[in-house]
């Protein structure tokens, strides 16, 4: 039998390793789901509500277990981490806040002696596949309403952060979700290949690469399948001559350094009106030089290492491409003594003297990575934006509104800011367009990827 190994980035060594589900394990916990869903689906919403509320709150009851797990799996200092169990509760009580709402039946205006609508009825059995980097804010985008919907759950996380998907089982069956509709599964890519290919799973929803999404498209091709794809994105800013330069630098460096710029809407792009371009890079830099690189379960550390040291090697060859085409980086790495050329520990990096035939303009780099460029007018700008085969979020800083909304009906994007980046409001759809996949995620929309209607036309007699 195959087994799952957790090596922690902090020093290198095991963490943990558990068995992979085989083929007939995958079958067992799914054909339990699909028992259980339909006496769960069965109870009232508001019981439903009920229990998942009270799964919220146990998991936040253990946010120094959770914390430290994430910090110990990916890599996130420990100072940061309880920010992600926050995070989890806005959006799943949220999404629970709007769920009689989302669900409620549509009613046609009266004719005849005609009683007709149109219901929402869960799915069955949804299977999540969840990326490492934030381990529980990307799962908790479809664990709350479909469950809420009256769906059964079967979670899927990366063999990096395997704790935290048996950490939230136990949480959500300490509350009271029954046996059976709440579960997760460690195994093989080839073993949830054959599962989605199954009757078993009703819906899929996966955040990740595009390599990976393009593996479940296939997966699922010809089974009609519901499908929501997030695959990441090479996310950009446009700071106008007319912005506020502190809080956009504050902001951006923000947005491309946290979590060690592992986020799927980091900022790597970043375009400057040419009246601000030096001044931006200057500030950035003198920002960006006072993080603290290090060990994250010191409280002290603000940049922990990223996940893997083959990752870590990836970006150190998009900066070194880069560079080798023309670029500069703006940042002394000897003042983060703890990085190195091999490793996991990174420098952050602001390259200057960027263009988009460069890996970091042109592809997901997924690390403390970021390009400047100088831009001469808002046309220009959103050109270069557009210039992508992502769209997940673009940014534009200014103080004039009228001008913000005018640019976001040109850029291609499925989330458009004015003056913030790197954040997800629940009430907004999540959502992309290009190579960053299909389908919606949170607000009321988010309920109805995870839902089919059907139809009810009566007569009366």
């Amino acid at each position: 039998m195959s087994e799952l190994i957790t090596i922690s980035p902090i020093d290198g060594r095991e963490l943990l390793r558990r068995p992979h589900a085989t083929r007939a394990d995958a079958e067992r916990i799914a054909q339990a789901a699909r028992q259980a869903q339909r006496d769960w689906a069965q109870r009232p919403l508001n019981d439903r509500i009920a229990v998942l509320s009270a799964a919220i709150d146990t998991v936040l009851s253990r946010t120094d277990d959770f914390a430290r797990a994430i910090t110990r799996q990916m890599g996130r200092p420990i100072s940061q981490a309880p920010g992600e169990l926050r995070g989890f509760a806005e959006r799943g009580r949220y999404m629970l806040s709007v769920a009689e709402a989302a669900l409620a039946p549509l009613v046609p205006p009266p004719k005849d002696r005609l009683e007709r609508s149109i219901e929402r009825e869960p799915v069955g059995v949804v299977l999540t596949v969840a990326p490492w980097n934030y381990p529980l804010l990307t799962a908790v985008n479809s664990i709350i309403p479909a469950l809420a919907a009256g769906n059964a759950m079967i979670l899927k996380h990366s063999d990096q952060t395997p704790l935290c998907a048996e950490q939230l089982v136990a949480a959500f069956a300490d509350a009271g979700v029954p046996a059976g509709v709440f579960q997760y599964i460690h195994a093989t890519h080839d073993t949830i290949r054959d599962l989605i290919q199954s009757p078993a799973i009703d819906h899929v929803v996966f955040t990740g690469s595009v390599r990976g999404g393009g593996a479940i498209e296939e997966a699922a091709a010809g089974r009609f399948i519901g499908r929501g794809l997030e695959l990441g994105g090479n996310d950009p800013a446009y700071v106008r001559a007319d912005a506020d330069l502190a809080q956009a630098v504050d902001t951006l460096v923000d947005g491309a350094f946290f979590n060690s710029g592992q986020s799927c809407c980091g900022i790597q792009r970043i375009y400057v009106h040419q009246s601000h371009y030096q001044a931006f890079v200057d500030r950035a830099v003198a920002l960006t030089e006072q993080y603290r690189l290090g060990d994250p379960l010191d409280p002290e550390t603000t940049l922990g290492p990223v996940v893997r040291a083959r990752a870590a090697d990836e970006i150190r060859a998009a900066v070194a491409g880069s560079i080798r085409l023309g670029a500069r980086n703006c940042v002394d790495p000897g003042r983060f003594p703890r990085a190195g050329a091999e490793g996991p520990y990174l420098a952050p990096a602001i390259l200057t003297g960027v263009d988009h035939a460069m890996p970091v303009m042109n592809e997901e780099c997924f690390g403390p990575v970021v390009g400047i460029m100088p831009v001469a007018s808002d046309e220009q700008a959103v050109a270069l934006m557009n210039d992508s085969r992502y769209g997940l979020t673009a940014s534009v800083f200014t103080r004039d509104a009228e001008a913000a909304r005018a640019l976001g009906r040109r850029i291609e994007t499925g989330t458009f800011f004015m003056n913030r980046c790197d954040y997800l409001d629940p009430a907004l759809a999540w959502t992309g367009v290009k190579n960053t996949g299909h389908g919606v995620s949170l607000s009321i929309l988010g309920y109805h990827a995870l839902t089919r209607v059907k139809s009810y036309h009566l007569r009366l007699l």
